[in-house]
């Protein structure tokens, strides 16, 4: 999945960690509904859509029910303030630039180190590691639109049949969310993560 991908619904987890039967995602979107204030109703889909992405992502689950690539350090959405709309904002792990790997002139046997990896995972190097070596590590950010037309309108309210046994229609309409912000974001950073992995072969 993580070579596929750069975000992926982990289902089996959800499931495997729930405590009431439905999915952990449903039980802690019960567990936040004040993550929702000001969303319930609204005529745009970002506020709730925002919400439901938090929810699923660390430090609110963690490990999140939103997962993603190992070059993915952060993932989050915000409402734009110019016009309403939806902004993903993605932090990726990135070779130093062109600029720098043309030439060694600024190395001068310092042993400059990049991005520790643990299990082939990009992690923040150790403060022992800090205190013997210089670390460059680079990375990108990317700030891009959310198409909204295919996301979900945001429900009334959390439901008063609904809770974390009965997840009902919020816990539904937030799932849906996930999923076509998922496949917009895979389509956006796919042919990024895949450029970045091939320059490292």
């Amino acid at each position: 999945m993580a070579g596929r991908q750069a975000f992926w619904l982990d289902e089996r987890f959800d499931r495997e960690r729930a405590t009431l039967g439905t999915g952990l995602y449903a039980e802690r979107l019960w567990a936040n509904l004040g993550e929702f204030d000001g969303a319930w109703g609204d005529i745009a889909p970002v506020t709730f859509c925002c919400a439901a992405w938090r929810v699923a992502t660390p430090p609110f689950m963690e490990p999140g029910y939103v997962r993603w690539h190992r070059r993915i350090l952060e993932a989050s959405c915000v409402r734009n303030t110019w016009d309403g709309s939806m902004t993903a904002r993605i932090t990726l792990v990135s070779p130093p630039p062109a600029s720098l790997t043309g030439s060694r002139q600024w190395w001068r046997d310092r042993g400059w180190q990049g991005w520790p990896e643990v299990f082939g995972q990009f992690v923040e190097p150790a403060e022992q590691d800090l205190a013997k070596a210089p670390h460059l590590r680079a990375t990108l950010r990317v700030d891009a639109p959310v198409p909204l037309d295919r996301l979900p309108a945001a429900p009334e309210g959390p439901g008063d049949l609904d809770g974390p046994a009965r997840p009902g229609e919020f816990a539904e309409t937030a799932h849906r969310a996930l999923v076509v912000m998922v496949a917009e974001l895979n389509e956006l950073l796919m042919p990024i993560i895949a450029q970045l992995e091939d320059a490292r072969s």
